[in-house]
């Protein structure tokens, strides 16, 4: 999963980003809510860490400016506000979820975790193509029966072609997504990855289901046709 931190402290933004990166997510960082806007609107994000007290544009007032222009991404409002009052703002301006500073990691591990499971039984945790599934409640994926062995960028990459299956992507789609801003598009990681996944998901059977569209990117479907 993709997610954006936008938090003005250095520190604490360096930390979220590692212990978010530990958990297999994909993160990108900034440190105002200008660059936070940016960001929002320049990528789809699963999930936003939005710290309320940012300059430039405070926290509210950008969780306002993307519910209103429709963006649905799940939003975690971190504050040292902790009246009633507060917290009733913070979730009328549209967030999914609300933490009080200081805060356990674990906990914030937790909640954007429960916020992204939320997400997932709404689109359907189960992905199936095929005798190929993946399960993302509990991050399992076998084939034929046979359980998979995946790392945490092989499963992200992984769940975005099973849930765009049948859809041509390209590998700006594929990097913008399962990658952050800091990638290199002059890289062929895509294509490494690509290779990582179909030595463990099409190799050992006789049925193959990624593909390479020529010219265009690669498509996940049952069959060559």
């Amino acid at each position: 999963m993709r997610v954006l931190v936008i938090e003005d402290d250095a520190a604490l933004n360096g930390i979220l980003a590692k212990r978010l990166a530990e958990e297999g997510h994909s993160v990108d960082c900034c440190f105002d809510g200008r660059d936070g806007l940016d960001y929002a609107e320049a990528a789809d994000y699963d999930c936003i860490v939005l710290d309320w007290m940012l300059p430039k544009i405070d926290g509210l007032t950008l969780l306002r400016r993307l519910r209103g222009g429709g963006n649905h991404a799940n939003v975690l409002l971190l504050t040292a506000k902790d009246s009633i009052e507060d917290r009733v703002a913070g979730l009328d301006a549209g967030a999914d979820d609300y933490l009080v500073k200081p805060f356990s990691f674990d906990e914030l591990l937790a909640r954007v975790r429960a916020l992204l499971r939320r997400q997932s039984e709404v689109r359907s945790p189960v992905l199936k193509l095929d005798d190929l599934v993946m399960d993302t409640a509990s991050k399992t994926v076998q084939r034929a029966g046979k359980k998979l062995l995946l790392t945490s960028k092989e499963y992200a990459l992984l769940e975005y072609l099973l849930r765009h299956q049948g859809q041509t992507l390209t590998r700006s789609q594929i990097s913008v997504h399962v990658w952050n801003f800091d990638f290199d598009y002059d890289s062929n990681i895509v294509d490494v990855y690509i290779r990582y996944l179909r030595n463990k998901v099409d190799k050992p059977f006789s049925n193959k289901l990624i593909h390479t569209v020529r010219g265009f990117g690669y498509v996940m479907r049952c069959g060559d046709a």
